[in-house]
């Protein structure tokens, strides 16, 4: 059972560095949109290509508000809320066996 314990750790670990470094572009995204860089630059291409996926239903749903755009927002959000609950239940989980 150790093993399990262990396995469900590092996946907990791995998952937490994965959605930091996503928290990470959507940060870096969301400055972009600033400053109007240009579409054909290959790093923007990334960045967006990374995170229009998750923000468009996001859009669709929600709206922009006020001219704001908030779905990177809600993202952070729910990314926040992801390594509160289950990254934490995935350590105590692999702990306790």
């Amino acid at each position: 059972m150790y093993f399990l314990g262990n396995f469900l750790i590092a996946v907990a670990q791995v998952l937490d560095i994965v959605l930091s470094a996503y928290t990470w572009v959507i940060i870096i995204a969301a400055l972009l949109t600033w400053v109007r860089p240009d579409p054909f630059n290959p790093i923007v291409r990334v960045l967006y290509g990374l995170t229009e996926p998750v923000f468009r239903p996001i859009r669709n749903k929600i709206g922009v508000l006020g001219g704001i755009d908030i779905s990177p927002l809600v993202v952070i959000l729910a990314i926040m809320f992801l390594r509160s609950f289950l990254i934490t239940s995935l350590i105590q989980l692999g702990r306790s066996l």
